[in-house]
């Protein structure tokens, strides 16, 4: 077996061994989510990520594909297609949809008086854009609509599949060709199957907070901003993006860029919130800022027992705590940016993932999901440890082992020529003082018998 063989037998139990730890995060879902969107998610990926486990390990060369096909088929396409197709999904999915269908016929995407949390519209009017599709394919008219096929027409309109869509593109857009397979097995991984099958409310912002950062670190400002302004026009988590992007153009292709860059997304974003605001700016602050906080009318179900919410939950002083905990990692990372801006992709994705997981830990109401959205950032720019490096054409550490310096060329001159001098005088070096300039290394030696030279006596 060569190295080459070896080399493949150890990444096939690598990927093996990822599939199964999948299965298995997978598989806890019907033991022990309380959500049945979650519970249909976990028994069917389960099934795909074995399916790829044993894809992988049975063909170590060529089932690497293989196995992430399988792993997209059976945690992304069957459980998204399935559970759009029978109308569940978390109440994220509704809320983007009706938040659509309220911009195209109000102008904005908030409730006047909302009486429900599932009337509450915690985001951005960005958001609601990715809404649209539904409230068009139900507005059409009766005549239009029958002629439709039912289960088409409910796809292609919810909002998952344009989330996902959003997100995707992005990730295609910044990734080179050979980052395809490890882009196509992070989409297959836990991490993004779930969300997009059950919200996808998170993904398209993270996608284009990662553009942005690939953007910036390839000196392309404008681009970078415009980025950058639809992701803080879906929600306003996405804002510390625009600092971490301003640091890393301002450190790679100094102030002029940064500054055009940040223009760029704070005018867009501006563009896009603006007339929802102006519009409806109390349901807009009430129902974007306030609920997500704790602060709202209602309470928010983002209730998972993390710092934030737990200091929350001890009255108003911890909840103040909380805040001013928040504000002081939101200080302690501006500081960070100017003392130590990053200068690579990974650098910037790593200060942005640490950001928004201080952010998601210190909120005073949070989820154990939003840290999905750090945990891609860190993934992102780490995909190409994931390919197999590319064989060496030539094994022999040594690659001048075995080749022989090629003779210099004769001279027409009998008593320069290489026999004469060897035979009228020693050398302690097998070379020529100075030698012509020899012939390329991959070109083979002249076939030229040497003349043999009279030893030398042991006086000389």
């Amino acid at each position: 077996m060569n190295r080459q063989d070896l080399h493949d037998r150890r990444q096939a139990r690598a990927w093996c061994g990822g599939w199964l730890l999948a299965a298995g995060w997978a598989g806890a879902f019907p033991l022990l989510s309380d959500l049945g969107p979650h519970r249909a998610w976990g028994g069917c990926a389960a099934v795909g990520y074995l399916l790829a486990a044993l894809a992988a390990l049975l063909l170590p060369r060529r089932g690497r594909r293989l196995s992430v096909a399988l792993a997209l088929a059976g945690a992304v396409a069957v459980p998204l297609v399935a559970l759009v197709l029978v109308g569940r999904g978390q109440s994220e999915v509704g809320v983007i949809e009706r938040s659509g269908a309220l911009l195209l016929h109000t102008g904005t995407p908030y409730l006047a008086e909302p009486r429900t949390v599932a009337e509450y519209t915690p985001y951005l009017p960005g958001m609601a854009i990715l809404g649209l599709p539904r409230a068009l394919l139900d507005g059409l008219p009766a005549a239009w609509s029958g002629a439709l096929p039912a289960a088409p027409a409910r796809l292609v309109g919810d909002a998952r599949l344009w989330c996902a869509a959003v997100f995707l593109a992005c990730l295609l857009r910044s990734a080179p060709a050979g980052r395809r397979t490890a882009l196509a097995a992070l989409a297959a991984s836990p991490v993004v199957a779930l969300p997009l099958c059950v919200s996808g409310v998170d993904l398209p912002m993270t996608g284009l907070c990662w553009l942005a950062l690939t953007l910036a670190a390839r000196q392309r400002p404008g681009t970078a901003g415009l980025a950058l302004a639809a992701a803080c026009s879906l929600k306003w988590t996405a804002w510390p993006a625009v600092a971490v992007v301003t640091a890393l153009l301002a450190a790679t292709a100094g102030r002029r860029p940064a500054l055009r860059a940040a223009a760029v997304a704070v005018g867009g974003a501006a563009l896009l919130i603006l007339p929802g605001a102006l519009r409806s700016p109390g349901p807009m602050l009430q129902q974007v800022f306030a609920f997500p906080t704790g602060r709202g009318d209602l309470p928010t179900p983002a209730a998972s027992p993390l710092p934030g919410r737990l200091l929350a939950d001890l009255g108003p002083p911890g909840w103040y705590a909380a805040v001013g905990l928040l504000l002081l990692a939101a200080l302690a990372l501006a500081a960070s940016l100017l003392t130590h801006p990053p200068r690579h992709t990974t650098a910037a994705a790593d200060r942005l993932a640490l950001g928004l997981a201080l952010a998601f830990l210190l909120a005073p109401a949070g989820r154990f999901g939003y840290l999905a959205l750090p945990l891609v950032l860190v993934l992102l720019p780490r995909l190409p440890l994931l390919r197999s490096p590319t064989p060496n054409p030539n094994p022999n550490p040594n690659p001048n082992r075995g080749l022989t310096r090629p003779w210099a060329p004769h001279s027409s001159s009998p008593t320069t020529s290489r026999p004469a001098r060897a035979a009228s005088k020693p050398s302690s070096t097998p070379w020529p003082p100075a030698c012509p300039a020899p012939t390329s290394w991959s070109t083979p030696p002249p076939n030229r018998a040497r003349t043999a030279t009279t030893p030398l006596s042991p006086s000389r």
